[in-house]
């Protein structure tokens, strides 16, 4: 019986380093995990979610569960509209701005905004109206106010200092979290690898 294979996709700017203590953490549970990279500002989200699709054909793994942190997770959902027909698994999306990211509207608002964000704002700008893939998705919400996205838009909170926990829900999804972590700081969080394991495993958080 072949492992369980877990994807991780990095966020806006990053290149996937930044992820390097989650992908350890999920490997201590059991799991063999890699990373998809991709162009987050340099190419539109349904190239990239294209690219994850045929990243995914190439894997020998007979279970494929998705994690996207923040701007990754908008990419799995739209590979899931684009290209619904996945080898078995669940996703996690983690600090992923679902509903729209008012950080980057109000990033985009300076022209040289617009240009950091690059091919990135349409997929921040709105996102999608319901989760209708017919596996399990967990959201992961950030409460600790720790960021610089606080002093480009009008967050409302509880927000992760990015992305408001508002933002980051979705109907359809089968399960929303708040955890006690920030935007950043969710990608070193023990806790928050526990709850992504339990769910990857289970199909549900663990609650107390």
């Amino acid at each position: 019986m072949k492992e369980e294979t877990v994807v991780t996709l990095h966020g806006l700017w990053m290149a996937g380093p930044e992820s390097v203590i989650l992908r350890h953490k999920l490997r201590v549970h059991g799991f063999k995990v890699v990373e998809f990279s991709y162009s987050s500002t340099a190419r539109p989200i349904k190239q990239n979610a294209a690219s994850l699709n045929d990243f995914l054909a190439g894997l020998d793994a007979e279970t494929v569960h998705l994690v996207g942190h923040s701007l990754g997770g908008l990419v799995i959902v739209r590979l899931f509209e684009d290209f619904p027909q996945q080898k078995p698994g669940r996703v996690v999306c983690l600090g992923t701005p679902l509903r729209g990211s008012e950080a980057a509207r109000g990033l985009a608002r300076w022209p040289i905004g617009a240009m950091a964000l690059g091919e990135s704002l349409f997929a921040l700008e709105g996102g999608p109206e319901l989760w209708t893939a017919e596996r399990d998705l967990g959201l992961i919400a950030g409460t600790q106010e720790i960021g610089l996205g606080r002093f480009v838009g009008e967050l409302e909170s509880p927000n992760d200092g990015t992305v408001s926990v508002a933002e980051t829900r979705l109907p359809g999804a089968t399960e929303h979290l708040c955890m006690p972590v920030s935007h950043t700081s969710m990608l070193v969080s023990e806790d928050v690898a526990d709850q992504v394991a339990h769910f990857l495993r289970e199909g549900t958080f663990i609650r107390d």
